[in-house]
């Protein structure tokens, strides 16, 4: 939030001067939870213990032991306990119809008022109507959306008129290097079932 604001401030013609009181929210030492802690997960987890944050994780099946002690993550078996807990609350799970508007207007409400939920999975995971409301009304103080439904979002929709949400355009993959071990990957899936082997990364493991 502060990151886009700051960019206005400091490319406005209207702005004199930056005032010293602008404060935003220390993520140091600051408390991480992740709901879905598969592939993607886990690599969040090892970037944010550089930061020395505390990191909960929920996940259908927990971390082994020795996983969990690399990255100081902690297991949360009922995701209400991260929610109540959590600083920072990223979903990165899967699109299923389990995980459709997994995080609605009771989930939203357990948060702290002070926490900031970040999505880089894909919209449906939260019900975005009790997102407009729980931002509005401060229920939480504010979203990071990487994915919306749908995409873009229609140019009147609320979310687009808040002051403390900041919406980038599915771009967590978004980059020259990303989308070339896509293609390479992509690939060598192709070739594996043209030569009758083993797929390297399929969807559906038998």
């Amino acid at each position: 939030m502060y990151l886009h604001s700051g960019c206005q401030i400091a490319i406005s013609p209207d702005t004199k001067h930056f005032a010293v009181d602008w404060l935003g929210v220390e993520v140091t030492r600051a408390t991480l939870g992740i709901i879905g802690m598969g592939s993607i997960g886990y690599k969040v987890a090892q970037r944010a213990r550089a930061f020395n944050m505390r990191i909960l994780y929920h996940n259908r099946n927990r971390r082994r032991k020795e996983e969990e002690e690399a990255v100081g993550a902690h297991y949360c078996e009922k995701m209400e306990d991260l929610l109540q807990q959590s600083d920072f609350v990223m979903l990165v799970v899967n699109l299923t119809p389990e995980t459709h508007k997994l995080i609605g207007k009771k989930e939203l409400g357990l948060m702290k008022p002070t926490a900031t939920l970040i999505n880089i999975s894909r919209g449906a995971v939260i019900d975005q109507d009790a997102l407009v409301e729980a931002l509005q009304n401060k229920v939480i103080r504010a979203a990071a959306l990487d994915v919306t439904y749908p995409e873009p979002l229609p140019r009147d929709h609320p979310l687009l008129k808040l002051n403390n949400i900041i919406i980038t355009p599915h771009i967590g993959t978004a980059t020259i290097q990303a989308i070339h071990m896509m293609a390479e990957e992509a690939i060598a899936n192709m070739l594996a079932v043209l030569n009758g082997q083993p797929i390297p990364s399929e969807v559906f493991p038998k």
